[in-house]
């Protein structure tokens, strides 16, 4: 495996973590005693937009070899 594929791998599996994060913290804050208008939407809609951004750029580069 090369530096770069390495690279691609563990850059598609931060955004993945990174959006999953953002959908727990928006599960958390839909169910806790915060109520819908919290910081913690916030934040998890931030995290959402941020690893699927990120997702969609790296998906949108194409194949590299």
């Amino acid at each position: 495996m090369t530096g770069r594929r390495i690279h691609r791998s563990s850059a598609t599996a931060l955004s993945v973590l990174t959006a999953l994060i953002g959908v727990a913290l928006l599960v958390e804050a839909v169910g806790g005693a915060g109520g819908v208008f919290s910081g913690r939407t916030l934040l998890g809609v931030l995290f959402v937009a941020a690893g699927a951004g990120r997702l969609y750029v790296e998906l949108r580069r194409g194949p590299r070899r």
